[in-house]
């Protein structure tokens, strides 16, 4: 004699639930992807929290959530350059699944630590002369990313300080030669400079230690001008470089907006934010299965300038109108 309708269908329920529930034990937890986060300054720091949450605002643009997607592992070497090798190996060793490096020589440290972890630069400006990458529509190693820089925005820098300060002749160059990507960067301003008939003169600092000693020397240079490479440790120290400047009485351009923010006369370069934005696409697909070698690198399409009138007024300049057309001026 067969079961009654009724405890049949129970038992086939019963059965249901069982085999689902066991299904739903055997599937694996959702992997929660690590990050490894290498650079100057940490995300929580005045001078770069902005910069460093636009990646995290682009990671929420692709829906990851922080704990439940991932977590990040930070490590920053402020004002210890000599610590960032350190650093770098402590990421690889953990090991995290991709990692994301500020400005030079942040990406450049990551990889000499490891040549099988991903790498994302969120703003470097020349990997291809650096090393870092074979080319930048093929990569081919380890490292892709952001490119920040094209050869003509030196030449465009030194054009905007000929335009804007009367009687230019002589614009000292202020470097971090610690810092492998201002060598770069200074033969691209030499080229310019000749160019342009502007005599260049390179000044170095490689702590903030360093930093009075290299306004002095360029009033002792006479210099009508200055230029900034880039860089972290010149980035964190943005408000006393423009305090430095306003008080030689030089008129200074500078690679991003943040510093006219801080005081400095002039910027020309790309928005930092939006390039640490941008790098969450790249971690993103990478965490997806794209190898970097095969992720073109991104070069900038989109340049301000930026210009502080009142920083203008306090050293006695009056900004030409073919400057000011182009600009976004902060009063």
């Amino acid at each position: 004699m067969g079961l009654p309708p009724s405890r049949l269908i129970a038992g086939v329920v019963a059965l249901l639930l069982t085999a689902g529930l066991l299904a739903v034990q055997a599937q694996p937890a959702a992997k929660v992807f690590r990050i490894g986060l290498l650079g100057g300054s940490t995300p929580k720091s005045p001078e770069a929290a902005h910069i460093w949450n636009g990646f995290f605002q682009g990671l929420r643009e692709l829906g990851y959530v922080e704990g439940v997607h991932y977590v990040f592992e930070g490590r920053f070497y402020e004002d210890k350059l000599e610590r960032l090798p350190a650093l770098a190996a402590e990421l690889a060793r953990l090991p995290v699944d991709v990692i994301v490096a500020g400005a030079a020589p942040a990406p450049e440290a990551a990889r000499r630590a490891t040549s099988t972890i991903p790498i994302v630069m969120a703003n470097h400006g020349d990997p291809v002369g650096s090393g870092l990458v074979a080319s930048l529509a093929r990569p081919g190693g380890n490292v892709t990313g952001l490119s920040v820089v094209n050869v003509e925005m030196w030449g465009k820098r030194l054009q905007l300080l000929k335009e804007t300060v009367p009687g230019l002749s002589r614009v000292a160059v202020l470097s971090n030669p610690t810092n492998p990507q201002n060598a770069l960067d200074f033969r691209e301003v030499e080229r310019a400079a000749r160019s342009l008939q502007v005599q260049v003169k390179v000044l170095e600092a490689r702590t903030p230690n360093e930093l009075v000693g290299a306004f002095d020397a360029a009033t002792k240079e006479r210099a009508d001008a200055l230029i900034l490479l880039g860089g972290s440790m010149f980035f964190a120290e943005r408000v006393r470089l423009t305090e430095l400047a306003a008080r030689s009485r030089l008129p200074a351009i500078y690679g991003t907006r943040e510093f006219t923010e801080a005081g400095g006369l002039m910027a020309y370069g790309v928005n930092t934010r939006e390039s640490f934005r941008r790098a969450a696409t790249y971690v993103d697909k990478i965490l997806k299965g794209a190898k970097p070698g095969d992720l073109p690198v991104e070069q900038p399409t989109k340049f301000d300038l930026v210009v502080n009138l009142k920083t203008a007024k306090a050293l006695g300049l009056n900004i030409p109108q073919s400057v000011l057309i182009r600009a976004e001026v902060i009063e």
